[in-house]
């Protein structure tokens, strides 16, 4: 038995079946889903939010404004927190940088070959250093999924391990990509992978294929994050994308967190939520009127 069969062996979220996931989730969300669909909730869904912008037609004066509306937020809606982070090119890290006054806000760069993993790994490993050195403190990569397909599970974890030291004393967040890996169990094992290999979140998608975030994929992910926590008395975080648009998913995904993690992750430092274009809906539903603020 080699270590890496050894590793999934270990954990019983390795040997979940779609079917038991999918029954699992549809019994935590109707059961829990209604408790928490509050104002408060909302407010704490918001400042959980990675502000986002990943487009080709992105700009610095693009960049520049949205950071400026980060800047003024607190002072057009104060009773509810700020977002958590904002998230763009590596190129437009030092436009983030040099614009934004708002405190406690982190500056996050999509990196290391995003938003595939198909590159070499010294132009992943340099572009990650690179973000950082221009003020970047969280780094978003792409999970290898060639090498996962291959079971090249060694090389797979060195690639993860190395980008890590790139990042110095930023945090990793591994993009699983879910919905390319499919099953439940490939999932489980990515996750796993990631956590073992020295990712400080695990992210469910970059929001560039055809299925990105599922509650199905957030439980999985929940359960190996909850089985290392126990076995190593260490938390990672989780950070679901790529199709949140609406309030009442962005609630599931808080009440699976907060239901399979505990309330203890219901902030910033273990949950995000990638979701740029339910920043306006939340606010709507806070304000009691539609809002277009971002």
């Amino acid at each position: 038995m080699d270590k890496y069969t050894d590793l999934f062996s270990q954990y019983k979220s390795c040997a979940i079946t779609d079917k038991q996931v999918k029954e699992e989730v549809e019994k935590i969300i109707s059961k829990n889903v209604d408790k928490n669909k509050t104002i408060e909730v909302y407010k704490t869904i918001f400042g959980l939010i990675d502000l986002t912008s990943l487009n080709n037609t992105d700009t610095e004066s693009h960049i520049k404004a949205m950071t400026e509306k980060v800047n003024n937020f607190s002072g057009n809606f104060g009773k509810t927190p700020n977002v958590a982070a904002i998230c763009v090119y590596p190129s437009m890290v030092s436009t983030v940088k040099n614009t934004l006054s708002a405190q406690h806000i982190d500056i996050a760069s999509v990196a290391a070959g995003f938003p595939a993993p198909q590159t070499f790994l010294e132009i992943k490993i340099a572009e990650t250093a690179m973000a950082v050195m221009e003020g970047a403190n969280e780094i978003d990569m792409v999970f290898p999924i060639d090498k996962f397909l291959e079971k090249n599970y060694q090389e797979l974890s060195e690639e993860i391990m190395e980008i890590k030291t790139a990042c110095r004393d930023a945090k990793l967040k591994v993009i699983l990509e879910t919905g390319t890996l499919k099953t439940v169990e490939n999932i489980a094992k990515a996750s796993l992978l990631s956590i073992a290999s020295g990712a400080d979140f695990i992210k469910t998608s970059t929001g560039k294929v055809e299925v990105n975030a599922t509650l199905e994929a957030a439980y999985i992910m929940c359960k190996v994050i909850k089985e290392f926590e126990e076995k190593n008395n260490t938390k990672i975080g989780i950070k679901v994308a790529g199709g949140v648009v609406t309030i009442q998913n962005s609630v599931e995904y808080y009440t699976l967190v907060e239901e399979l993690l505990g309330k203890e992750f219901l902030n910033k430092e273990f949950f995000r939520v990638g979701a740029s274009r339910l920043a306006n809906v939340l606010l709507s539903e806070i304000e009691g009127k539609e809002v277009k603020y971002f």
